[in-house]
């Protein structure tokens, strides 16, 4: 039997956590040629998801990137670009190179004898995308998207879906994620939750402290392996 702090799944966050958006932030940030296009267009890419989540509507994160991408030419005072374009800037999405760490990381974890699974924001098509180009399928018994439940991160029914999805107590869970706001969704609906410190990444201070706190996910299979905090 594993020992009460252990987790038996894994559940990771896809975007950032284990793909790196740096083609994406040097399209965007070129296409608008201003350096932080990039992060503008995903705040609004999160805080609209939050609207449809709060308000019960629902278009997935490809619709809503277009959008924030309308709204982002409209702040900066340019003209919003066409439908093709923005498909061409939202494909760069499905072909991202993973983290270094991330191969050596999740292969460690497995051979720890942990289950491992997905969890994301992304349309499940583009989530095989995404694992396919990034040669990381392999790892996961199950790609989970909130396609399904039409609830974006972090409401707590998209968690508890997961591990109802995966046969498992959401007390036997740990997120793994890179944003702030995903860990201490999890943690409030009552999983264990990994902070993996991405560069610009931060902890939501307000929100409970991460179970684990790692630089890259070999550091956190190092840390479960040894069944340390």
């Amino acid at each position: 039997m594993p020992s009460p702090n252990r987790p038996q799944v894994l559940l990771f966050d896809v975007n950032e956590t284990l793909l790196d958006l740096s083609p994406l932030r040097q399209a965007i940030n070129q296409e608008f040629g201003f350096e932080f296009a990039f992060t503008q267009w995903f705040g609004l890419l999160l805080q609209y998801s939050l609207v449809e989540t709060v308000t019960g509507s629902y278009h997935d994160f490809r619709e809503l990137g277009g959008a924030a991408l309308t709204m982002l030419a409209q702040a900066l005072g340019q003209p919003a670009r066409p439908a093709a374009r923005q498909h061409e800037l939202l494909a760069v999405l499905a072909e991202l190179p993973p983290h270094p760490d991330v191969s050596p990381g999740l292969e460690a974890l497995r051979q720890a004898g942990f289950r491992l699974a997905t969890l994301t924001n992304s349309p499940g098509a583009t989530l095989q995308k995404q694992l396919a180009h990034a040669g990381l399928a392999h790892f996961f018994e199950q790609a989970l998207s909130i396609d399904e439940g039409q609830r974006y991160k972090p409401h707590p029914a998209t968690y508890h879906t997961a591990c109802q999805r995966l046969g498992i107590a959401p007390a036997d869970t740990l997120l793994v994620a890179a944003h702030g706001w995903d860990v201490a969704g999890a943690l409030r609906a009552g999983l264990a939750a990994a902070f993996v410190a991405r560069p610009g990444q931060a902890e939501f201070p307000l929100g409970p402290p991460p179970t684990y706190t790692a630089p890259t996910l070999v550091d956190l299979a190092h840390q479960l392996a040894a069944g340390t905090l």
